[in-house]
């Protein structure tokens, strides 16, 4: 019988500030997220506009900080995981979970996030939620960083641009791992670290608008630096912590294939891989690849860094390297006249041969194995789907069910394919959460109609809504799923 190997990690993955809500409960100080804007993109065209959804000025946050309006923005108050945490854990468990991927609000624990003592009614908010997953044999895979610095890391401090802020996160970092060190065994540095590129602000605290636009892409990679070297302390603090601890980092697996076999496109394709790759290969590999250091001098930047920094990198690189993937899409070396598409709001070529969603994203489960093929032999080290699902609009019949078989094709279809990159091609593959097993806001656009999960949550983009869950039709799929450990859809393999 066609099986996962024993001990595969099923789940599920959150994150905070797209979840969490009670932004202005218990301690916590306000986060980047909390200053983000609900936007309703009507068209492709406004889908494209990565920069457009994802920029905030000094002037967005005044706007913002002077309301505690939660309909336009709705990151405040999520799906209200603060006050449901038991009801959605039950959930969760209730499909046989092995592990709940989730994030910890830096701002819940140092509000501002450069205080020396932490707020310790934010401590305890974790202890119980950790509790409530061990309680059902669920293992935490907590991200230490998911789009949500502390906002006036943003606003005092310039962001990662600003040196201090390591020496923060390494604070925060050494305080959360001694406190879950009996109940966390697997982390996460920062969440798809290589986004600082496409969401400066969510991801860097980055203000744009505060430095010279010619000189904006060097304090990119500048804050960049400081990331890599807080991941690898990160990772040196948690191992003394947590001598068994796990810790890995995390990057967008973005999947491109050249759009033609012309030599233009597949040289095009492989920079593009290289401009992707470049974030992992310093975490796994402890030093910056030779590539990257090329494009820097060749563009003349001076990217501050000291020998203690080199030194630091490279001897603490993480034990493991998990992605999101959601789609592939294509490059070419002249992209004029062909169709544009989105996928993890990164504009590309939009492939001939594969469908698409309702946001534009290209449905490719063979790309997922391609990756982990990709992955496996790059690192040979474990590797973690920690991200992966299909955005759709879900309908509540009038019966109350939601009949998601879309969902359920797309998750089956890549689960498939992870099988035979662990079978077939000898991939070294930890576990599986899918994005958003409960119904959440989505990043870019702030929506709640862009819906992933098992569980649907009663609330609407405005708010508006009783908060009730509700088991979708793949509920109890993915629980067969897992309690037959992948056999249920491997019959035919």
């Amino acid at each position: 019988m066609n099986q996962f190997p024993e001990g595969f990690l099923w789940g599920g993955a959150t994150a905070a500030n797209q979840f969490e809500g009670g932004w202005k409960e218990g301690g916590k100080g306000p986060s980047v997220s909390d200053v983000a804007k609900f936007t309703d993109p009507k068209s492709m065209k406004e889908l494209l506009d990565v920069h457009g959804l994802t920029d905030i000025t000094d002037e967005d946050i005044k706007e913002a900080m002077a309301t505690d309006d939660e309909v336009y923005y709705p990151k405040r108050h999520g799906i209200d995981f603060y006050h449901h945490y038991k009801e959605d854990i039950k959930l969760l468990a209730g499909m046989g979970f092995k592990v709940y991927r989730m994030s910890i609000a830096w701002s819940r624990i140092f509000p501002r996030g450069d205080e020396q003592e932490p707020n310790e009614e934010g401590l305890k908010f974790y202890d119980a939620v950790f509790d409530e997953c061990l309680k059902y044999n669920m293992q935490p895979l907590v991200t230490m960083s998911h789009y949500e610095p502390p906002l006036a890391i943003a606003t005092e401090y310039n962001g990662w641009y600003n040196r201090k802020v390591i020496d923060f996160f390494v604070h925060y970092v050494d305080v959360i791992t001694k406190r879950y060190a009996s109940k966390v065994k697997y982390w996460l540095t920062f969440n798809e670290v290589d986004s600082i590129i496409r969401h400066p602000f969510m991801t860097g605290g980055l203000i744009e608008s505060r430095f010279k636009k010619e000189e904006f892409e060097e304090v990119e990679y500048q804050a960049m630096h400081h990331q890599f070297v807080a991941s690898a302390l990160a990772v040196k603090i948690t191992h003394e912590n947590i001598p068994d601890a796990k810790v890995g980092c995390m990057l967008t697996k973005l999947t491109y294939y050249p759009y033609s076999c012309k030599p233009e496109d597949v040289l095009e394709e492989r920079e593009r891989m290289r401009s992707i790759y470049c974030y992992s290969d310093t975490q796994v590999f402890g030093e910056y690849p030779k590539y990257l250091l090329t494009k820097y001098r060749n563009k003349g930047w001076h990217i501050k860094m000291t020998d203690e920094d080199l030194k630091i990198m490279k001897a603490y690189p993480v034990d493991f390297i998990s992605f999101s993937y959601y789609s592939s899409s294509c490059v070419a070396h002249d992209n004029n006249g062909l169709e544009m598409t989105t996928g993890n709001t990164v504009t590309a070529i939009k492939n001939p041969y594969i469908p698409s969603s309702d946001w534009g994203w290209q449905i490719d489960p063979i790309g997922l194995r391609i990756s982990l093929i990709d992955l496996a032999d790059r690192y040979r080290k474990p590797l973690f789907v920690v991200e992966n699902g299909l955005g759709a609009k879900d309908v509540v019949e009038a019966d109350g069910t939601i009949n998601d078989d879309y969902r359920i094709d797309y998750l089956q279809s890549h689960i498939i394919q992870m099988w035979h990159a662990i079978h077939d091609d000898g991939v070294d593959l930890m576990g599986y959460t899918t994005w958003a097993p409960i119904d959440l806001i989505s990043n870019s656009t702030n929506q709640m109609s862009k819906r992933y999960g098992f569980i649907y949550v009663d609330v609407d983009d405005y708010g508006h809504g009783t908060y009730k869950r509700s088991k979708k039709k793949s509920y109890n799929w993915y629980k067969e799923v897992i309690e037959t450990n992948g056999a249920s859809i491997l019959k035919d393999e």
